[in-house]
């Protein structure tokens, strides 16, 4: 018996196969990160599915979507849901979607399933119409990065300047006082 060949898939085929890939990865991630055009680092979002593209909301008491603005574009990488490791990235145009249009409405509707702890649950789409903006993230090329095709840099980030301090060692009688309050009881 002859061991069968499976032919390489076609570029219709492939590029099928990326956008499932970004599109599933897209809807069962929680988070996401954005590198903005002329940035230097990607920040963290939460974001829905909606229509073939990623949408987030940001700005006023939301997240902030600093460098994101429409008409630039960004690269996208998603993480895998179970391992939380990369699992894909692609480049977006980004553009801004006007409030109250049908676009910005469903996008909204998807939006507040995913907003958590929410101040105003009942009126959300208003603040957001108010004081946020709503973008939309639309894959513009093909995978950057995927299964089988990642980047061996490290993509660690240097932690975000903080007043902040980390804590100090233990004083080195800490331990021995508290075996002698345990031996106590």
């Amino acid at each position: 018996m002859e061991p069968t060949t499976t032919a390489a898939p076609s570029p219709d085929e492939r590029a099928l196969h990326d956008r499932a890939l970004l599109e599933e990865a897209a809807k069962k991630s929680g988070l996401l990160w954005v590198l903005a055009e002329g940035q230097s680092q990607s920040r963290a979002l939460w974001h829905a599915w909606h229509d073939g593209a990623v949408v987030v909301v940001g700005d006023g008491a939301e997240q902030p979507l600093h460098g994101l603005t429409a008409g630039a574009t960004a690269t996208v990488t998603v993480r895998s849901k179970d391992k939380w490791g990369r699992l894909t990235a692609w480049p977006a145009e980004v553009s801004e979607l006007t409030p109250q249009s049908e676009g910005w409405l469903g996008a909204v509707e998807e939006l507040k399933g995913k907003r958590l702890n929410a101040p105003d649950t009942d009126t959300i789409g208003d603040r957001w119409a108010r004081e946020c903006r709503v973008l939309r993230l639309a894959p513009s090329g093909p995978l950057s990065e995927q299964p089988g095709a990642m980047s061996e840099a490290s993509h660690a980030a240097a932690p975000m300047e903080s007043p902040v301090t980390t804590r100090r060692p233990i004083p080195a009688g800490l331990p021995k006082l508290v075996l002698k309050r345990l031996r106590s009881r």
